[in-house]
């Protein structure tokens, strides 16, 4: 990623879906004014969902996603089926793509049903109008034509409407902060930091504060007491990387608001609520229960990971108890959690708002307890109803 592209998880997912040989590809094709997927009269063509980050007006920033082809066949076709089942969860928007002119096939209609089950907004594409003729659109149905060229200047006006309802009002800080304030950002710069920048969440932080016309200041645990004597009056907030929170919290005064950049992501994801509740569950763990640290990116793993090297040992030593540890990471995360006592889920800065949501879910429907690094750890310092409380005030 550039360092002036916008990051994956804040771009809008807009996944294309339909039977094979629909023109999903052709479609794709012409929206996005490239040649981003195959387009063969063979059915089946596109195998693997096909990703492309991109700009599309009047959207903005947006990932376009091609799938294949939800009546695929055979043992193949049903991993690919699988597959495209699995984007769902990745998408803001949805296109079905269709040929059909009546009523949908039976295979689109089930599709349908997923998408609307999911609550994901939709539009439908009804393509090879210049052979089946146009007819009227609406806010869920335009007709196009991959052929001619025609009708996608609608469909993009369909989905940014769609994008509009859909857009995140919720600030990452700043909306806990005035301007001309001071926010302390507390940043460890170990084996497991990325080297020569800072990762996402605390950029996102940074920005946001100075947009507000904030100032942020950012520090390491080490620097921290001399950074806050250093100030004239005390910062209105310190944030902190979560790693950090067993230093950082018998520095900073019981008066000055402190919380996480992993407690502030999950707010900002939107499951902040579940990873509060699911964080009591560390104190019902017994010997032999089953933990899932679950990780959103696919990263090297270093010496001192924090996901599967100390957050692993904080665990331990705070439950006294024996447990049995299951790592994922990226997109690869279990369908089935009805084995699991707990989940830890990373800050998912990596992932979109709709893959987190579908986790949370998916996690809430077997019964599991759902939180997040930031609020397991805070619960472990004993810390969690104080970084919270400017948050919940």
């Amino acid at each position: 990623m550039g360092l002036n592209e916008t990051p994956s998880a804040e771009r809008v997912h807009i996944g294309f879906f339909g039977v094979r040989n629909a023109g999903k590809s052709s479609v794709v094709n012409r929206i996005t004014n490239q040649e981003l997927s195959i387009v063969s009269e063979v059915k089946g063509t596109t195998t693997d969902a096909v990703k492309k980050p991109m700009e599309l007006l009047p959207i903005g920033a947006v990932v376009i996603i091609d799938t294949a082809g939800i009546d695929d066949e055979g043992e193949l076709g049903r991993k690919r089926v699988k597959s495209t089942e699995k984007v769902l969860e990745q998408c803001d928007l949805a296109v079905l793509v269709t040929q059909s002119r009546g009523e949908l096939l039976e295979s689109e209609k089930d599709l349908l049903e997923l998408i609307k089950a999911r609550r994901i907004p939709f539009v439908v594409a009804r393509n090879k109008s210049d052979v089946f003729g146009f007819g009227e659109n609406s806010d869920t149905e335009v007709f196009v034509s991959a052929t001619e060229n025609k009708g996608f200047e609608e469909l993009k006006n369909a989905l940014g409407k769609l994008a509009g309802a859909e857009k995140k009002e919720i600030r990452f800080v700043a909306d806990f902060l005035n301007e001309n304030d001071i926010a302390v950002l507390v940043t460890p710069i170990d084996a497991s930091a990325p080297k020569g920048r800072l990762i996402l969440p605390q950029q996102q932080a940074i920005r946001d504060i100075i947009d507000l016309g904030a100032s942020a200041l950012v520090t390491q645990p080490e620097q921290l007491t001399a950074v806050l004597e250093s100030l004239n009056k005390p910062p209105a907030l310190v944030i902190t990387d979560s790693q950090a929170f067993s230093k950082v919290m018998k520095l900073v005064p019981e008066e000055i608001p402190l919380t996480s950049f992993s407690i502030l992501m999950a707010r900002y994801k939107g499951f902040l609520d579940a990873a509060v509740k699911g964080a009591e569950a560390l104190d019902s763990l017994e010997d032999g229960a089953r933990v899932l640290i679950a990780e959103g990116c696919t990263h090297h793993r270093q010496c001192e990971d924090i996901g599967t090297v100390k957050l692993p040992e904080w665990l331990r030593e705070y439950t006294g108890k024996e447990l049995e540890l299951e790592f994922t990471s990226g997109h690869g995360f279990p369908d089935d959690l009805s084995g699991y006592d707990l989940i830890i889920h990373c800050g998912a800065c990596m992932l979109g708002d709709a893959e987190v949501k579908s986790r949370m879910l998916k996690a809430s429907a077997q019964g599991v307890p759902f939180t997040n690094y930031g609020t397991a750890i805070a619960a472990i310092n004993g810390i969690l109803q104080r970084s919270i409380q400017i948050i919940y005030k």
